[in-house]
């Protein structure tokens, strides 16, 4: 692996970055089960509603699906050596519910169960501290046919589904992220359909959003059970804050139209016992279907909070009484720079989301885990290389976000980079890559970009500049 004079020069820069950060700080990088694993049809794994959404045509970038992605299932052990060269302390990895219970109740796979404990199993060996998410999107699609998300059923599904997991790996697991991003579960799969299950009806995501945020209060005692004295547990958000593209009344207003959908529809159940008041009915919605109880099994304290962030969105308001998921968005920035997502490229957007957390919630911990970028990477064939400069500065610069927080007493512990690996993205396909380490997908060749490089020598500097 041979570095670039740009990277070298990056690395320079990455030396004092990575002073900034405290002395215990955790360096992981994460995927998603759907995305890497592959196997869909191994082991007793039956579908999940991402296997059906990717064979519907017209859903997925040229009809791609993630039968083999990149064939995390039986490659593992090199990945996991991978992450040990990186200098990797924590794997934030998912755990596809259709692997462990196939028809999403039931008997235990146990084939699907033993291949997460060999993974745990690998990473321990490796000091690497294993994160496991229990829901990463793949719903088993028996549940979904049952009425998925929308069906208070499925949140009680979930909890034994969890509490089956832990069981299992509860005394060797670190981390426990219940939820991956609530929103997009909720409002693009059920809501506006451009993810699985594609359903389109508002009114349809605000029960399933409910029912996810119930899922995780369920599943919270029993997680907490049965995992070893010294794991945490907790759920992962997305964020996307909202700024104003002018100071008119209609813009402002619509900025916190967007605040309330995007964070606090989710954010204020869970720190608060509360949705946002007007919210649904501002959506020309009716709320979800609440029942006693709920509220108080959603708001059960944490350890820690998960945030995802990539980028920001550019509100320009245009009449009074806008629905909050019908404002109008500014899609290009003069001078801005976008990944190949088409998001634009702004760290202070995550420097904004933390202090804001910090002021307004009674914050756990808190944890990265997701950020990154998708850019156009080329593999040089003739030396295995992969240049990848702007996700070098990328990552700096979000970092160096991170670590200002951080300074200004913001309770932040890891940082997960999105993602180890080019993956399938989705909707997207394989048409867009988000890893620090390139996959060549005929041949599931795994090549380090430039990036791995940078992050690799970010470590290795915190651990000299925290040793003796």
């Amino acid at each position: 692996m041979s570095i670039t004079n740009d990277i070298q020069t990056q690395s320079m820069t990455s030396t004092a970055l990575a002073t900034a950060f405290p002395a215990n700080f955790l360096w992981g990088a994460a995927t998603a089960s759907y995305q890497v694993e592959g196997a869909v049809h191994e082991d007793g794994r039956e579908p999940s509603i991402w296997d059906t959404f990717a064979a519907t045509p017209g859903k997925i970038y040229q009809g791609e699906n993630g039968d083999i992605a990149t064939n995390h299932y039986h490659l593992f052990q090199d990945d996991i050596e991978l992450m040990a060269r990186i200098g990797l302390g924590g794997y934030r990895f998912s755990i596809a519910w259709p692997r462990i219970l196939p028809k999403g109740r039931g008997a235990v796979n146990v084939a699907g169960m033993d291949f997460y404990d060999r993974l745990v199993d690998a990473l321990l060996a490796k000091g690497i501290k294993p994160f496991a998410t229990l829901y990463h999107w793949d719903l088993p699609q028996t549940l979904q046919d049952a009425g998925g998300w929308v069906a208070r059923d499925t949140a009680y599904a979930f909890a034994d589904y969890a509490e089956l997991v832990v069981k299992r790996l509860g005394d060797r697991v670190a981390g426990w992220i219940t939820q991956n991003e609530p929103w997009c579960i909720a409002y693009l799969g059920y809501g506006i359909g451009i993810h699985a299950p594609g359903i389109k009806d508002r009114q349809a995501a605000i029960a399933a959003g409910h029912h996810v945020l119930l899922a995780h209060g369920l599943a919270l005692p029993r997680i907490r059970t049965h995992m070893n004295a010294e794991a945490q547990v907790g759920i992962s958000l997305n964020f996307t804050p909202a700024y104003p593209a002018d100071d008119s009344p209609e813009t402002l207003q619509d900025v916190e139209r967007a605040h309330t959908f995007s964070h606090r529809w989710f954010l204020d159940p869970l720190f608060r016992g509360s949705y946002p008041q007007d919210m649904f009915s501002n959506m020309g919605l009716t709320p979800p279907p609440i029942q006693d109880g709920d509220m108080a099994l959603i708001s059960a304290p944490l350890d820690f909070l998960g945030v995802n962030n990539y980028s920001r969105s550019v509100v320009r308001g245009r009449e009074a009484n806008t629905p909050p998921d019908e404002l109008t968005l500014v899609e290009r920035i003069p001078g801005a720079t976008y990944t190949d997502m088409g998001w634009e490229v702004h760290p202070q957007a995550l420097f904004d989301v933390l202090v804001n957390l910090q002021r307004d919630y009674a914050l756990p911990a808190l944890y990265i885990t997701e950020n990154g970028a998708a850019f156009t990477d080329q593999l040089h064939t003739n030396n295995d290389e992969v240049h990848d400069p702007q996700r070098i500065a990328y990552l700096h610069d979000y970092l160096s976000a991170i670590a200002e927080a951080i300074a200004q007493g913001v309770p932040i512990k890891g940082y997960f980079v999105w993602s180890l690996l080019d993956n399938f993205e989705w909707a997207e396909g394989y048409s867009k890559r988000f890893g620090i380490v390139y996959v060549d997908y005929p041949t599931q060749r795994r090549i380090w970009k430039d990036s791995a490089l940078w992050y690799a020598d970010l470590i290795t500097s915190h651990q000299q500049a925290h040793s003796g």
